[in-house]
């Protein structure tokens, strides 16, 4: 049974061009949970949070994943592809090479809600050509469990009430170099939930609505809201949900082992790759090879 090792409280911050959102993971400079860089959480109901939006920027040598809970994102890059992300959607981008895109709020007003992760890349596979692959809410799969439980499975496979299912990215025969696990998972209140995570898997959750305790029943601990909670080894995590249900997302990914260079949108294993890319960027060569979108 995997228990809670350690809390990483989120942050106040802004991005963009001044988006003002919340990072758990990432939030110290140098300080990562292998293979995971970063997850952002962004939410507000004021326009003046978040209408700027994401300019053109670019990304070399990890992917990016943006679930959208609220609200209307639209994606474009420098080579004409262009996706749309509204409520339940995502969007699994793998820069590698490179890709210099935007990220714009489509709304005036409202809710906008989501979260944004980078997963890094192993050495071998941070020059392939970049793409992504647009998501609709209705294509991730769902599972209603006995009691009320609710499952959303982005990306990775686990057995849920006895059956095998797969999630929209990474459910297949050829995973992913780091295999990663991605689960939106809804809990009623007072309610509890066991769900299997690989053994030798860096896992976190992080919690966004409601209260939640997470261990064996012995020896629970309370994950605060708005917190990352990384767990410690096992193959099992066990959830228990408060008086007012809870909602969380659940993580995992095979560790890479490899050094991690980062300067800005650029991560890669030395500083003269780092140099290499804030050259190739400045030179216009960043890039050159991104793929056509796949969307769905």
């Amino acid at each position: 049974m995997r228990t809670l090792s350690q809390i990483i409280a989120s942050v106040a911050t802004a991005d963009g061009a001044g988006v003002k959102l919340r990072r758990s993971i990432g939030s110290q400079r140098g300080r990562y949970l292998d293979p995971f860089l970063m997850l952002d959480e962004f939410y507000s109901d004021d326009p003046r949070d978040y209408i700027a939006g994401f300019p053109s920027h670019p990304h070399r040598g990890f992917e990016t994943v943006t679930y959208m809970l609220d609200g209307h994102m639209r994606h474009e890059d420098h080579l004409g592809n262009r996706g749309d992300l509204g409520p339940g959607d995502v969007q699994w981008m793998t820069a590698a090479e490179g890709i210099i895109h935007s990220e714009m709020p489509q709304q005036s007003e409202g809710r906008l809600r989501g979260f944004q992760l980078w997963l890094n890349l192993p050495a071998a596979e941070k020059m392939r050509p970049a793409h992504y692959r647009d998501i609709a809410a209705r294509e991730i799969p769902r599972v209603d469990l006995p009691g009320g439980a609710r499952v959303k499975l982005i990306a990775g496979a686990v057995r849920l009430d006895g059956k095998n299912v797969r999630g929209a990215i990474n459910g297949g025969d050829a995973p992913m170099s780091t295999d990663p696990l991605y689960l939106d998972v809804h809990l009623p209140p007072a309610s509890t939930i066991e769900l299997p995570v690989a053994r030798g898997r860096t896992a976190f959750l992080y919690l966004y609505e409601g209260e939640s305790e997470v261990g064996p029943e012995d020896r629970m601990s309370a994950l605060p809201r708005g917190a990352a909670g990384v767990l410690a080894d096992g193959n099992v995590v066990r959830i228990g949900a408060g008086a007012e249900g809870a909602r969380l997302l659940v993580l995992a990914a095979r560790p890479l082992h490899e050094p991690v260079i980062q300067y800005g949108p650029f991560v890669m294993n030395t500083a003269a790759q780092i140099s290499q890319a804030v050259e190739d960027y400045r030179s216009g060569r960043l890039g050159s090879a991104a793929a056509p979108t796949a969307t769905h």
